[in-house]
């Protein structure tokens, strides 16, 4: 099962509300980019964490719970 991620635990994790939502949007386009139309909707608010990972360059291993 893939964990996704929302803006929320962004800023939880000392991001700022401005950065977390860009960081959402590269990560949705470059998710539409990969072939998951599925991402394409402003209503979206949750991504993977692979996704994210791919646009801030650090890994969650181990970070996330549940």
């Amino acid at each position: 099962m893939n964990k996704t991620i929302s803006k929320k635990e962004l800023q939880d994790m000392g991001f700022l509300p401005y950065q977390s939502v860009d960081i959402i949007r590269q990560a949705k386009y470059y998710m539409v980019q990969e072939c998951y139309p599925y991402y394409n909707n402003k209503r979206l608010g949750r991504v993977p964490c692979h996704a994210v990972e791919n646009i801030i360059g650090v890994s969650f291993e181990g970070d996330m719970s549940g």
